[in-house]
């Protein structure tokens, strides 16, 4: 065999391995973005004994939310690779890095708050965006449940393109129970229900 036959089919088989090589990685990133979002369990209201106790309404802005959100966030990454922060202004939004094919892309999600009968939040996605690239919404969805830390009582819904805030479950010291009462953004009126139980502070009541 010639050497220029030798060399011919030595290219022909590095071009053709070329073209498989690029066949798997085009496969792969098909198969990332139209795999099927799997199905998230929202959790459903939990029912509790009701304890006596005396309710408030305590009335906010949107800034002192804001600034208690992020301070929880930052509380809540201490060690954490992945960063993300929240801004509260007509909507919700929540800006971030994501792992994406080997390197980190900025993320943007806008969030429409949608208050509960039982006084928890659902954040509707309403818009959003992955750096460059073009991702469906429910699979950017699925990248944040998976690499941003979220506290228990936050589930992401890539199926529904929401995020639901179970501030009912929230545990919080001397045992008060906070529920939402009104998220309007736009009119910058903000208000929570706080139960204070009698049992937190000392106080037996018998019921009636």
């Amino acid at each position: 065999m010639s050497k220029h036959k030798i060399t011919k089919n030595v290219w022909k088989r590095l071009f053709y391995s070329l073209i498989g090589v690029n066949v798997l990685i085009f496969a792969g990133i098909a198969a990332l973005l139209f795999w099927p979002v799997p199905e998230t369990d929202t959790p459903e209201p939990a029912k509790e004994e009701k304890k006596p106790g005396s309710e408030f309404v305590v009335r906010t802005t949107k800034q002192n939310v804001n600034e208690l959100v992020n301070a929880y966030i930052d509380k809540l990454l201490e060690g954490n690779n992945h960063d993300y922060r929240i801004t509260l202004d007509d909507d919700v939004k929540l800006v971030g890095e994501l792992p994406v094919f080997s390197s980190s892309v900025p993320v943007s999600i806008y969030l429409e708050p949608l208050v509960q009968e039982n006084g928890d939040v659902i954040l509707k996605q309403k818009s959003i965006s992955i750096g460059q690239l073009q991702l469906p919404n429910k699979k950017i969805m699925e990248y944040l449940k998976k690499y941003l830390p979220m506290p228990k009582w936050v589930t992401v819904d890539p199926a529904n393109e929401e995020i639901y805030v179970a501030v009912t479950d929230m545990h919080i010291r001397s045992n008060f129970r906070v529920s939402v009462q009104q998220f309007d953004l736009e009119a910058n009126n903000l208000a929570f229900k706080i139960n204070v139980p009698y049992e937190s502070l000392g106080i037996e009541m018998a019921i009636e």
